[in-house]
């Protein structure tokens, strides 16, 4: 077990590990234990009652939180034709097709957060899939990121789109915004993705659905918070 640094150490003292707190409560403890020089992001974590190694239970999505994540986010696009000039407009960093796919696959480039492609381009991308996959880059219809519409597809992400998918352990992990944000926009932020997980609740999923549901600032200790809370908020 890694040596816990003074400020990890004093913050998770303010940390009840056996309770589990009100939505407003826990965020406002987040905010208290940030401890780091720099704005730290707040990250969410949610432990479902799924079993991810069945199609039919995997369980992700994406949405825009209601006010973004606080991160400059960097976004590549393989497009051809007018698609082109259109994500340059719409704001992408990185526009092309197989030059970029062979500056990934030869240079080990990755200077970006999101890759979007049109759907005439996921030949070009295919090729490179074993690479983008596991770093969670490879672009998906199910989040958007397969699309002709290129334009809405680039303001959505600039904008604070974030996706979400449960990883093996069946956990989600998420970004939902940025200690500076205060209480009140992380709160809606938090609310707003629960809502999405807690609808694409798949149908062959039994049993209890949101086991653990928890969160914390980049550098500060996990807190846990009352899933209850968030099915209530929902009905």
């Amino acid at each position: 077990m890694a040596k816990r640094g003074k400020k990890y150490q004093e913050s998770a003292q303010l940390v009840d590990k056996t309770k589990l707190y009100d939505i407003s409560e826990g965020i406002d403890l987040v905010l208290e234990t940030a401890k780091a020089k720099f704005d730290e992001t707040v990250e969410l974590h949610v432990k479902l009652g799924v079993d991810s190694r069945h199609a039919d239970q995997q369980v992700r999505g994406a949405l825009v939180l209601p006010h973004g994540t606080g991160k400059e986010v960097k976004v590549l696009v393989f497009a051809k034709g007018a698609k082109v000039e259109e994500a340059e407009a719409a704001g992408a960093d990185f526009v092309g097709g197989e030059e970029l796919a062979d500056k990934i696959k030869n240079e080990n480039w990755f200077d970006f957060d999101v890759a979007v492609a049109t759907p005439d381009m996921m030949g070009v991308v295919g090729k490179i899939g074993r690479i983008l996959g596991p770093k969670g880059l490879m672009p998906n219809p199910k989040s958007g990121t397969v699309t002709f519409d290129v334009e809405d597809a680039v303001k959505d992400i600039k904008a604070g789109k974030v996706e979400y998918r449960v990883d093996k352990a069946n956990i989600i992990h998420t970004p939902i915004g940025k200690v500076s944000f205060g209480t009140e926009k992380i709160q809606e932020n938090l609310e707003a993705i629960m809502s999405a997980i807690i609808k694409a609740k798949p149908a062959s999923s039994k049993g209890k659905y949101l086991r653990t549901v928890s969160i914390s600032s980049t550098m500060g200790p996990g807190i846990s918070l009352n899933p209850t809370k968030f099915v209530d908020k929902t009905k």
